[in-house]
């Protein structure tokens, strides 16, 4: 394997899963730490572009610390990259996500009280007491119940969560409700069904392709592929798709996003693909 997004090696460090695979100086056992942040940039290096995002909650396996950066991986995706030390740390495992849009973390059990911060739709939080109307969270802080949903409960629909997103911002690489590109849209709403989906759209169009007839009516969870690009369907003749051209998460005519997209040199759907299958537990 050479995708750098997907190696877990760096030359002076690597997985211990890879010795006698890869040159490196060391192979070493990954520690697990947690996000702790709303939102932390998973980097192509320190202080480099970013690649993707990991929320709060989410596990990173940790190799090294190199300037201030942790090196390792997101096991949600097995997602290769640099997160900012800081950013992670040592905490309960989360227990339920955040199944809203957003939510705000309360400072007390009161929704009159300052808040802490904002998390997105897929933060992970670890429940220390559920009571309604606002939980208590090992962490420190309350969150609406209402807005959160136990680990073992995926989502039925991915669409409908991919729904819950529209009108969030375009980002290159971002994950979240403050921000989010095409494939970090389609990735969100998989997991939330406990569907493995990996972050970038050609490794999605490599996972999640399927054999169907070019002219096979589209159904509802279907993705289309194009060069950079996925969308999701919604319904045979509507995408749900965050996009440059909307700068947001946008509902558009399959037909009219075809034709748009091969108007402005991005050429004809190159794949398709398929957002169901059994959930993970």
């Amino acid at each position: 394997m050479t995708d750098r997004r997907l190696l877990a090696a760096n030359g002076r460090v690597a997985h211990i899963a890879l010795r006698g695979a890869v040159t490196a100086r060391r192979f070493v056992a990954p520690v697990r730490r947690l996000v702790a942040v709303p939102v932390a940039d998973l980097l192509a290096a320190p202080d480099g572009a970013r690649d993707r995002q990991l929320l709060f909650g989410e596990a990173f396996d940790v190799l090294e610390i190199d300037r201030g950066h942790a090196f390792g991986l997101a096991p949600r995706d097995g997602y290769v990259g640099y997160v900012a030390a800081g950013a992670l740390t040592d905490a309960a495992a989360p227990t339920h996500r955040v199944a809203a849009r957003a939510t705000h973390v309360y400072t007390a059990p009161d929704i009159k009280t300052g808040e802490i911060a904002t998390l997105s739709l897929g933060s992970r939080v670890a429940v220390a007491d559920d009571g309604a109307p606002l939980a208590r969270l090992a962490t420190g802080g309350f969150v609406p119940a209402v807005h959160l949903a136990p680990l073992d409960r995926p989502e039925p629909d991915p669409v409908a969560v991919a729904e819950r997103l529209l009108g969030t911002p375009y980002l290159w690489g971002g994950n979240s409700a403050f921000g989010i590109d095409c494939s970090g849209l389609v990735q969100i709403a998989a997991l939330a069904c406990g569907l493995p989906c990996p972050g970038d759209s050609d490794l999605q169009a490599a996972a999640l392709g399927t054999a169907t007839p070019r002219d096979a009516p589209y159904a509802r969870g279907d993705l289309v592929f194009w060069q950079g690009h996925v969308a999701i369907v919604a319904e045979p003749d509507r995408l749900v798709h965050a996009n440059a051209h909307r700068m947001a998460v946008a509902v558009e005519g399959l037909g009219a996003a075809i034709a748009r997209i091969a108007d402005q040199g991005g050429g004809p759907p190159t794949g398709r693909g398929r957002l169901a299958g059994r959930p993970r537990g």
